[in-house]
């Protein structure tokens, strides 16, 4: 065969920013200590500092919206 064959390219992942504070994580995912949930069918994630303030209402499985 004498075709050649390109595989289409795909994004990188975005930085990943805390969807409160808007701390950025420094790299392309989110560190351990980081929280990520999924919120209206995408994901937003949450730094250390705003998950121990907010942890009730995560537990209690609440939108961010609400906090």
């Amino acid at each position: 065969m004498d075709e050649d064959r390109h595989r289409p390219e795909t994004p990188g992942p975005d930085r990943v920013v805390c969807a409160l504070c808007g701390t950025d994580a420094g790299s392309d995912s989110a560190p351990p200590t980081w929280i990520c949930s999924v919120e209206n069918g995408s994901r937003r994630y949450f730094c250390d500092t705003c998950a121990r303030t907010h942890i009730r209402s995560i537990e209690g499985r609440l939108d961010s919206a609400w906090w």
